[in-house]
């Protein structure tokens, strides 16, 4: 690359724009809020019908990478074509022998964009398929790659060992969103992990202003995808115990997935139509609003029997920054950051009893509530300012310095 030429760094994603994956608009944007210049590579097609808001602010060119439909001469025309440009090609191809012949094909399509845009770096999100092609990418350029563990990609049943083993091994830096999940790959992995970082995602805090929850109504809200993971079944079943109660409550879940149906058969059968409602997906705009109006935030998150989970759910950090006090599970990474009795309110996960009783306690103690949210608000302040956060992540993109960058904090 000619020295007049800034760094340019490719941003490796499965699927884009995705509706639960807001945290990778909010990392683009702040990095390219520091001046750095960004392209972003897509395997896949956006299937959600409602996205981002701010997806509109993305100055990234983004590129499709064909994935679907590939035919087996488009497949090994590529290659031939590549093999001019990649000394190494056939070697490389050969130890990628576990890979999808798509991804193959994938990281070639992407290592001659590398070439073609003079990109400095590649990282990925997900140590899954978009870490398999940046890596297949490095290997063809000799382009470093970095790549960011969440949670499905570490945890889940399908995670190959040898697979993340190769890649914590050829990654010029790893990141990974909590300490739960650093020490987990240390101990997984050993010597292997030892260039593993935990770098918080993180929030613009100028667009999550905080607001005390005063005279709030008793809106119980909890908003993510509906799969196992989020454990709604056991915030239903806790919103009946309230019934039960006499508690004046109403929950509000906001989200859209394969449980829906199953959902709303156990709130007709609990008898709670009148007190909790699915609301299904909503803007981003919405979403935050009605995280302004509740007056408590429930994120009851379980390891599912996949061994999926939840790592540090944004929604969790939005409502911290916005002045919503939260009551969650003990999953991963959760407890670092909703700190029992001082940040928030942590219960054990599948546990609708004590989750009814922490609701009900705060839903009847505003003092506390208020307390806890000014309390997690100046957690959120110290420790998931996405702008010193992304820039904590540019000294593993070979970013010397930008213009507009913020002093790098020390990462883990």
């Amino acid at each position: 690359m000619p020295a007049s030429e800034p760094p340019r760094i490719g941003y490796v994603v499965k699927r884009y724009p995705r509706l639960s994956e807001t945290f990778i608009v909010t990392e683009i944007l702040a990095h390219e809020a520091a001046g750095l210049q960004l392209d972003i590579f897509a395997l896949r097609s956006p299937v959600d019908g409602r996205f981002h808001e701010a997806l509109g602010r993305v100055r990234a060119h983004v590129t499709y990478l064909p994935h679907e439909r590939i035919k087996l001469a488009e497949f090994w025309t590529a290659l031939a074509e590549a093999k001019h440009d990649f000394q190494d090609l056939w070697t490389i191809i050969d130890e990628a022998e576990p890979e999808e012949a798509a991804t193959v094909y994938q990281a070639v399509l992407l290592a001659r964009e590398v070439r073609t845009r003079n990109l400095t770096h590649l990282h990925a999100h997900f140590g899954s398929v978009a870490t398999s092609v940046a890596r297949l990418t490095s290997r063809l350029t000799g382009v470093p790659y970095t790549f960011t563990a969440h949670a499905k990609d570490i945890f889940h049943e399908s995670v190959n060992e040898e697979d993340m083993r190769r890649k914590l091994q050829d990654a010029a830096a790893v990141i990974t969103v909590s300490d739960f999940n650093l020490a987990y790959l240390r101990t997984a992995f050993g010597e292997d992990a030892s260039r593993v970082h935990r770098i918080y995602n993180g929030l613009d805090l100028e667009e999550f202003g905080f607001a005390p929850p005063i005279d709030r109504l008793p809106i119980v809200l909890a908003v993510g995808r509906l799969v196992e993971k989020k454990g709604f079944a056991d915030l239903i079943e806790a919103c009946a115990i309230l019934a039960q109660h006499g508690c004046d409550f109403r929950c509000e879940i906001i989200g859209d997935g394969e449980l829906a149906e199953p959902l709303r058969e156990q709130i007709e059968q609990s008898g709670l139509t009148e007190h909790v409602r699915l609301l299904g997906p909503r803007p981003r705009g919405q979403v935050i609003a009605r995280i302004r109006q509740a007056a408590v935030m429930v994120v009851p998150s379980v390891i599912a029997a996949d061994g999926n989970r939840d790592g540090l759910p944004t929604v969790l950090l939005e409502a911290m920054a916005l002045g919503t006090p939260c009551i969650a599970t003990d999953v991963t990474g959760i407890p670092e950051i909703v700190r029992d009795g001082e940040t928030g309110l942590i219960v054990p996960q599948h546990a609708p009893q004590a989750l009814a009783d922490r609701m009900e306690a705060l839903l009847a103690d505003p003092s506390s509530a208020e307390s806890l949210a000014a309390n997690a608000r100046k957690l959120i302040e110290r420790d998931f300012d996405i702008h010193r956060n992304t820039a904590a992540m540019r000294q593993f993109f070979g970013v010397d310095r930008l213009a507009t960058q913020a002093a790098v904090p020390e990462a883990v």
